[in-house]
């Protein structure tokens, strides 16, 4: 798999993209150790005037048509409760017995593969370092459409871990509409198109657990991330102590290593907002590689990232005024299952009925 390339699993890809790359690193990669990815400060949006939201909005896009992320300071969040998210995860995946992790062995529900990833088993083609835990808004006490119950129970290895992780979600759901709106904006759309879709819509919270490497695993080539795009509208992903997020450059062909400040979130655009966007904001390729300075050896590296989408019955579609559309509109459900069916197996579209 470490000779793999992104272009074996094109059947499955939803929107374009065009460059080849090898799933897992390689020597032969190439860096651009100049290019920094835009830091820019989130409270012009949140509190700035006309000019300043506008401004943000026109800087914000102009990141994300570049390379599909961007590094957002002055969102609000606290970054003492992202130390408190780094020692939970470890406390999650360090204290739960695998055995009690396999009885929430992933699966899908609606859009979404929720549950628990094994070491070597994010997914078919992806044996990758990590272990992960996805939970979408099912899993969490907070409001739900429809105003289903949430049994935890269900869910979590432990109760405990629920309300513990909603703070999260809580701190992180306000940011859906203003992030959404400082990209509609951007693109010259009505900023506020996606306030209903992204009213208590759905999302995946990964928790991820990168073990050190052994020297075995050092010296195979296995990657701890696989190269690969997210499917989502956007991710929110707060900086992370261990660096090893490498971004692809599409218009370079290089990668950026990715260097966020203490504390920062970092966005990126999924393949349902290239969709939407008509192929204007790219759903970016990137991976989680090994840190220049070898921590990766004695060392165990945590992130949360939050994948942003909308219900499963939505349609998605390209944006007005965009010009002549490059897709047909699809409901989301559809869409999402084609293209990680290539995670998941073909068995896992569900096609419009």
């Amino acid at each position: 798999m470490s000779d793999a390339l992104n272009k074996d699993f094109v059947k499955y890809d939803q929107v374009r993209k065009s460059h080849t790359y090898r799933l897992a690193e390689s020597e032969s990669d190439e860096f651009d150790e100049d290019y920094e990815i835009a830091v820019l400060d989130f409270s012009r949006f949140l509190g700035g005037n006309a000019d300043d939201r506008a401004q943000f909005a026109e800087e914000f896009v102009r990141a994300l048509k570049e390379i599909g992320f961007a590094v957002l300071t002055g969102h609000g969040v606290d970054p003492a409760l992202y130390d408190a998210m780094h020692e939970g995860v470890l406390d999650l995946f360090t204290s739960t017995p695998l055995e009690t992790k396999m009885r929430f062995r992933a699966a899908r529900h609606g859009s979404v593969s929720q549950g628990y990833f094994p070491l070597e088993e994010t997914s078919e083609i992806h044996p990758d370092l990590v272990e992960g835990w996805v939970w979408c808004r099912r899993a969490f006490d907070i409001p739900q459409r429809g105003g289903e119950p949430t049994h935890a129970e269900n869910y979590w290895p432990d109760a405990a871990f629920e309300p513990l992780f909603r703070q999260l979600v809580e701190a992180h759901e306000p940011l859906f509409k203003p992030i959404a709106q400082a990209m509609l904006m951007g693109l010259g759309a009505d900023p506020h198109l996606f306030d209903r879709r992204l009213t208590k819509t759905n999302f995946g919270l990964r928790l991820n657990y990168y073990p050190p490497l052994t020297a075995e695993q050092d010296r195979s080539g296995a990657g701890r991330l696989l190269g690969h795009e997210d499917v989502d509208l956007f991710t929110i992903l707060p900086s992370t102590r261990v660096e090893g997020l490498q971004v692809w450059n599409h218009r370079s062909g290089k990668w950026v290593r990715m260097h966020a400040p203490y504390g920062s979130i970092i966005i990126n655009t999924g393949d349902y907002m290239q969709l939407i966007s008509n192929d204007l904001l790219p759903s970016t390729t990137h991976r989680v590689g090994k840190p220049a300075d070898g921590s990766h050896r004695d060392q165990a590296r945590v992130s949360f990232p939050m994948a942003v989408y909308v219900w499963e019955d939505e349609v998605l579609e390209v944006l007005p005024g965009l010009g002549e559309a490059h897709y047909e509109p699809i409901k989301a459900i559809t869409f999402h299952t084609r293209s990680t069916s290539k995670f998941y197996g073909d068995d896992y579209a569900v096609e419009e009925g």
